[in-house]
């Protein structure tokens, strides 16, 4: 009876936490997403164009420190030199990021609705349908950021041995699909396919979990008072490290392997 009562009716300060898709507004959630993951995007930029050259074989920069890289690409190329590839990655990621975030949005709405009543935790309920859609949003969106980052990660390496200059992203486009066709922009899908959704999959799932055990060890509960904006946050930031933590040991070997076969087609044909 009591297992019956948590399954069916979810803790009202919960779902006053949580993302619900239907009484989301759809605008203000993709605007102000937009707006937020470009500004990240800004920040970390400089960070992603010193792995990438790191990650990259015959660079001559493999083995050097990432502040080393950092420095090094300073003096060459200066400011522009580490936010190489940004215009087009961060106007690039808008559709892309409609289309992740919706879908991500309705299919994790679909299993919550899917499972209600199913005699499990609430907490495993819920990472569970993190978890699916997180990693069917991570396959739809596959399909339009692996050629993105194909031709982000090529403009991000120019001046490297080995690689061939570009002017913008458009000639990376038009170059790609002349040495190796159209199949080159795709360069990687399939790894990134089979091993981000699952990375995804883990990141979303640990998150919905977490998020709802925090709730929970706080005290919340059905009689609770709406939680505040301070708190949500907090929650929501630690849940979000737990979720990096566990996914990070699947990502990283498998972004240095990707980004090794998204960037170096010119050693092959150049």
């Amino acid at each position: 009876m009591a297992t019956e009562t948590e399954a069916a009716a979810p803790a009202l300060a919960l779902a006053d936490a949580e993302i619900n898709w239907d009484r989301l507004d759809k605008t203000r959630f993709h605007i102000i997403g937009a707006i937020l993951f470009t500004a990240q995007s800004a920040l970390l930029h400089p960070t992603v164009v010193v792995k990438t050259r790191m990650q990259v074989a015959h660079s001559g920069v493999s083995q050097m420190r990432g502040l080393s890289v950092f420095r090094n690409i300073l003096r060459n190329d200066g400011i522009p030199g580490i936010f190489r590839g940004f215009g087009t990655s961060a106007v690039g990621s808008m559709p892309g990021r409609v289309l992740c975030l919706t879908s991500l949005e309705v299919s994790k709405d679909m299993m919550l609705k899917y499972t209600e009543g199913v005699d499990m935790p609430e907490a495993t309920r819920v990472g569970v349908a993190n978890a699916v859609a997180g990693m069917l949003s991570n396959l739809v969106s596959c399909v339009y950021f692996v050629p993105l980052d194909v031709i982000c990660q090529r403009l991000m390496v120019q001046g490297l041995p080995g690689t061939t200059y570009c002017n913008g992203p458009i000639d990376v486009v038009c170059k790609v699909i002349k040495s190796e066709g159209f199949r080159g922009l795709y360069r990687g899908f399939g790894l990134t396919a089979l091993t981000q959704s699952p990375a995804s999959a883990l990141w979303w799932g640990a998150y919905g979990a977490a998020q709802h055990m925090i709730w929970r060890s706080l005290g919340y509960g059905d009689d609770m008072e709406k939680p505040s904006q301070s708190e949500m946050i907090t929650v929501q930031a630690s849940a979000g490290m737990v979720a990096g933590a566990c996914s990070t040991v699947i990502t990283t070997p498998i972004d240095t392997v990707k980004t090794r076969l998204q960037s170096l087609y010119d050693v092959d044909h150049g």
